[in-house]
């Protein structure tokens, strides 16, 4: 899943679809040198801007890219505010009415939407407000895949060491942070794929018939970790009490009487990494 935000643009262009009722709409991310690949696209009757590379100032997109803001063309083929280059491309497609909006996380612009229409149109607040809220949305998207990425760059490090070393402890707070940010992201797919990434640190033993819950695991990686119940809470947005109850149940169930022993149980069981 690292490095490939094609699922979560195309997410965003139905959205921008649903929303706005243009027939058309249009996307990519940053490439190699900067520009912007469109990769992904709905509503076109042409392939001719699939793939196709928009460079930094260029065209209406390359002028988003360049600025950072969002840019609406009521009718693309007289606009004087851009330049034509890439007018073939966009005449094949019959473009008219356009509005391009940049997605930008952490300061700099890494994706471009856009929405359009064959008919020369005023395009106004409500379409430029779903264009907005798209982009926005897609920027939310690539933020928590940017995390996942991060976290599991950490983890194919850590695997190259010695299990049990140090660094085996930066492995299981990855886990850890892993599944916060599965708890918190609100894309059932995104979810699965993160709890998948979160199995393969940990091999049940085929004997074992010790089964947690997903809550009562989240509570018990973050013991394994160190934190204690107020933190737990903080982390899980539950109550200290509601920690409690889950820790005790984790507890029953892997047949120990203390957190310590818990940890150790639940790792012998292949539960924690």
């Amino acid at each position: 899943m690292t490095g490939d935000h094609r699922a979560a643009v195309r997410g965003a262009l139905l959205q921008l679809r649903r929303e706005t009722g243009l027939p058309i709409a249009l996307g990519g991310t940053l490439a190699a040198q900067g520009r912007l690949k469109l990769t992904e696209q709905v509503g076109t009757v042409t392939n001719v801007l699939r793939g196709f590379s928009v460079e930094p100032g260029v065209g209406l997109g390359g002028k988003v890219l360049a600025l950072g803001r969002v840019i609406a063309l009521n009718d693309y083929a007289t606009a004087l505010t851009i330049t034509h280059d890439y007018d073939a491309v966009v005449n094949a497609e019959g473009i008219r009415s356009v509005v391009a909006a940049p997605v930008v996380v952490r300061r700099k612009v890494r994706a471009v939407l856009y929405t359009a229409s064959r008919t020369s149109t005023v395009l106004g607040d409500r379409v430029m407000s779903s264009v907005v809220d798209a982009a926005r949305t897609l920027e939310q998207d690539l933020v928590v895949q940017d995390e996942v990425d991060e976290r599991v760059r950490r983890l194919h490090e850590a695997d190259r060491s010695r299990r049990w070393g140090a660094e085996w402890e930066s492995v299981r707070q990855a886990h850890a942070e892993l599944r916060l940010i599965a708890q918190r992201t609100p894309d059932h797919d995104l979810r699965a794929e993160l709890h998948g990434v979160c199995d393969q640190l940990t091999s049940p033993p085929p004997a074992s018939s010790v089964r947690l819950t997903s809550r009562e695991l989240d509570v018990l990686t973050w013991v394994a970790t160190g934190c204690a119940n107020a933190e737990i809470a903080r982390r899980l947005c539950l109550s200290p009490e509601t920690v409690k109850s889950y820790l005790r149940e984790a507890m029953r169930k892997l047949d120990v009487h203390g957190r310590g022993e818990a940890v150790v149980a639940a790792r012998r069981a292949g539960l924690l990494p």
